[in-house]
């Protein structure tokens, strides 16, 4: 299991971006959290098997079905623990 922190760019924010990656998230038991910044952009921070990585990035790409993603930066961090999949405030 590895962290990742993925940085999405587009129209993310206010478009149910983050509840839909919580839903997503939640049926494949991904762990972690989802949060818009206030540059636009939202941040997700997700604890990942090599398995997931493709189908979690290609869910980060679709977002919701009112959200346009322009970009994703993405890079693994130190390792972190979560309970659940959480949309932060």
């Amino acid at each position: 299991m590895h962290t990742y922190r993925f940085i999405i760019s587009g129209r993310v924010q206010g478009v149910w971006y983050r509840d839909t990656i919580k839903k997503k998230a939640e049926a494949l038991d991904i762990t972690g959290y989802a949060k818009n910044l206030p540059d636009g952009t939202v941040e997700v921070v997700a604890n990942l098997t090599e398995n997931q990585i493709d189908e979690f990035c290609k869910m980060l790409e679709k977002g919701s079905f009112l959200s346009k993603v322009e970009n994703i930066e993405t890079g693994e961090i130190m390792p972190a623990y979560f309970e659940t999949f959480e949309v932060r405030y």
